[in-house]
């Protein structure tokens, strides 16, 4: 079920933002908000291409939205699912929908990108969020 009374557009021009700096993904920024300026870097990161995010829908009772991180139709995603994942890349926002790419935890324990790209890929109706959580910014191999 879908908020009634949301500002989806709000959540769509964020989402829009983080497309856009993504697409032209650059170092440094002292802010420190989903819409800040420019993806940034740091000790451990030098360049950063995915600003990710975590999903809330209207009705969650504060739990982040998780989808399957593989194509595989019948992974449920309820409580502690090791098959799904809460952290999305934005891919494209087109009016009041917008297209996320399941990432999953680095299987690489050693390297310094905690993220890596799956091949999940779902849309989204804006209207059913009521947050998104945006997480430091990283590189993403693959994308």
């Amino acid at each position: 079920m879908c908020c009634k009374d949301n500002d989806s557009n709000s959540l769509a021009d964020i989402l829009s933002v983080i497309v856009v700096l993504q697409q032209n993904a650059c170092v440094g920024s002292s802010l420190d908000s989903c819409d800040r300026p420019m993806l940034g870097g740091g000790p451990s990161c030098l360049a950063c291409n995915t600003r990710p995010v975590m999903l809330y829908t209207c009705g969650s009772n504060g739990n982040a939205w998780s989808m399957p991180i593989t194509k595989d139709a019948i992974t449920q995603c309820e409580g502690a699912s090791t098959g799904c994942s809460s952290v999305f890349k934005v891919e494209k926002v087109e009016g009041n929908c917008a297209t996320f790419r399941c990432l999953q935890p680095n299987p690489d324990t050693t390297s310094l990108y905690p993220y890596v790209s799956t091949n999940s890929v779902f849309t989204m109706d804006l209207g059913c969020l009521c947050s998104i959580r945006c997480l430091s910014d990283t590189y993403v191999e693959c994308l």
